[in-house]
């Protein structure tokens, strides 16, 4: 299972991911880093066929100053990724001998960053469609996508759109760790990225770990509230 999931604060925006791949042709797992740099400004992550993912990350480092650079960022996104998306569809062989279950060329790409004092979240489909979250806040790519798009909603009264990218890496952490405990196909480590107007910064090991002792300091200010409120 696979997640990627941005969410817009006050001052920018933070993504963030799981690290496992699973290979359901070969029945194994193994971890891979899921968030890349989009340029200096911007961050993407993906979620499907690996050989497609391998793909637009190499054309999204040799274009991404044309991508941010460009009138429309959704625009730009689609024309680099339609054409990747195409010729694996063309060159797929869907019926392989003893090979049944074996996946398909389809994979979703979502990409964020922060413009002009204004946050963006696109997502490309397999279908190539484009779709803009930004007006949402929250939006969530993979496998495990409707299990974190559930999670954010119960964390929706936090109101992480008024609230710093040092908190919402905070959430972000908060909402990949309870997928981890509800699904064995999610799984550490998980990796962070806080994109603000000073650009994108992928967290280090060090500064997660900074960020996890701060989600276990308010786990236990919640339980510390609960008691005063209802004990």
């Amino acid at each position: 299972m696979t997640v990627v999931l941005a969410t817009v604060c006050k001052d920018g925006v933070v993504l963030g991911s799981d690290s496992q791949i699973t290979d359901k042709g070969r029945g194994m797992t193994y971890p891979a880093e899921k968030l890349h740099p989009l340029g200096k400004d911007a961050a993407w992550g993906g979620s499907g066929a690996r050989s497609v993912l391998t793909d637009v990350a190499r054309c999204f480092t040799e274009n991404s100053a044309a991508i941010l650079e460009s009138l429309d960022i959704g625009r730009a996104l689609q024309a680099q990724v339609l054409p990747i998306l195409r010729h694996h569809y063309e060159t797929f062989i869907p019926d392989v001998p003893g090979e049944e279950g074996g996946g398909t060329p389809s994979a979703y790409v979502m990409a964020a960053g922060w413009r002009d004092g204004e946050p963006w979240i696109i997502e490309i489909t397999p279908s190539g469609m484009i779709g803009h979250y930004a007006d949402i806040g929250f939006h969530a790519i993979g496998s495990g996508a409707p299990m974190a798009q559930q999670a954010g909603a119960l964390l929706s009264h936090f109101h992480l759109t008024e609230r710093s990218t040092r908190f919402g890496c905070a959430a972000v952490l908060r909402v990949l760790q309870a997928l981890d405990l509800t699904s064995a196909s999610v799984g550490k480590p998980f990796s962070l990225c806080r994109i603000d107007a000073d650009g994108a910064h992928h967290l280090s090991d060090k500064e997660i770990e900074e960020v996890n002792t701060l989600v276990r300091k308010w786990e236990k200010a919640e339980q510390k509230v609960i008691g005063d409120v209802f004990d």
